[in-house]
């Protein structure tokens, strides 16, 4: 095969996985929500599967973990040599199988049905052992794998993924999780900082704070910059509150249109009503207000509800904080 025929597979392979995320869409039904309101009511929910599914349901366990449901995966062979010991009733156990006859989930499914756990099964098969006797079953069906022998779980993989994607999100939003629920699962990394860490954290106050009022110079300006290395000053009034910013994009600027700079003022040349944040917002949620503008801001000033001028916080000081 040559590039272009290679591409264009490529593309066939994506298009069938397309489609198969779209009849498992079709094929949802209101079973989902039951299942739903099952997880969100559990104990702890385990997930099971061999194989492709069995990865599957590793990243399924792992994903409603990490919203704060208790969750784990178990393997059929070592349930059956002792791992079974964590199913107890008032639990929901998940079980993956494409063909819904799958020897290893067969074997085990007795032994979850009488230690009283409502099982739930993702199957691809609606006339099989393990979807016709499962409490519920959430249909995985795909009219084909996109693998070019049709035998390599693709599609049905994706789908098995996509479903269980959409219980973990279903059950945040039935359960109000929220960002502050969220952070706890995730302590360490940038996500982790950026939904634990508020402005305040990592603000520059103080004595750090570059400022000067109104009746400053721009060359006070600039001198105050430069001291405090911290790209930018604000510009407040007599009662401190911030009335502009200047930053070194600003200076620059000034500099390539004024030959002499003397007689020039800070309020004169400042940007007016810059954006600014408070210092009780989240790390994460102010790196949005920096980047997802149609010019990225990459300092802000930090002000309270009266806009007392209290701090200034970089892009730099988010992406580096390591608190």
């Amino acid at each position: 095969m040559n590039n272009k025929e290679l591409w264009f597979f490529a593309k066939s392979v994506l298009a069938v996985e397309c489609d198969a995320l779209k009849l498992v869409n079709d094929n949802l039904n209101e079973t989902f929500s039951d299942v739903v309101r099952q997880i969100a009511a559990a104990k702890k929910l385990i997930v099971s599967g061999v194989g492709k599914s069995g990865i599957i349901g590793r990243k399924i366990a792992s994903t409603f973990a990490s919203i704060g449901v208790p969750s784990y995966f178990m393997h059929p062979g070592d349930a059956m040599h002792g791992d079974l010991g964590m199913v107890e009733s008032g639990d929901v156990c998940l079980l993956l199988s494409k063909s819904g006859s799958t020897k290893e989930i067969l074997e085990m499914f007795p032994y979850l049905r009488s230690r009283g756990a409502m099982i739930v099964s993702i199957t691809g098969n609606e006339k099989s052992y393990l979807t016709e006797n499962s409490d519920f079953w959430l249909n995985s069906y795909v009219e084909e794998e996109g693998c070019p022998l049709n035998t390599a779980p693709m599609a049905s993989a994706l789908v098995s993924l996509a479903i269980g994607d959409a219980l973990a999100a279903s059950v945040m939003k039935l359960k109000n999780i929220t960002v502050r629920d969220f952070s706890r699962q995730h302590p360490l990394g940038q996500i982790g900082r950026n939904l634990i860490l508020s402005v305040k954290d990592v603000m520059h106050s103080g004595s750090k704070l570059p400022v000067v009022s109104e009746d400053a110079t721009f060359k006070e300006a600039v001198i105050e910059i430069t001291d405090k290395t911290l790209g930018c000053v604000c510009i407040v009034d007599k009662n401190n509150k911030l009335s502009g910013i200047i930053t070194d994009g600003d200076v620059r600027r000034v500099l390539h249109n004024y030959d002499d700079i003397n007689s020039l003022m800070a309020k004169d040349l400042m940007t007016s009503n810059p954006v600014s944040v408070s210092p009780d917002k989240l790390l994460g949620e102010t790196l949005g207000v920096m980047e997802n503008r149609k010019t990225q801001i990459n300092v802000l000033p930090v002000v309270n509800e009266r806009n007392d001028l209290l701090g200034i916080i970089r892009l730099h000081d988010i992406v580096k904080s390591n608190i």
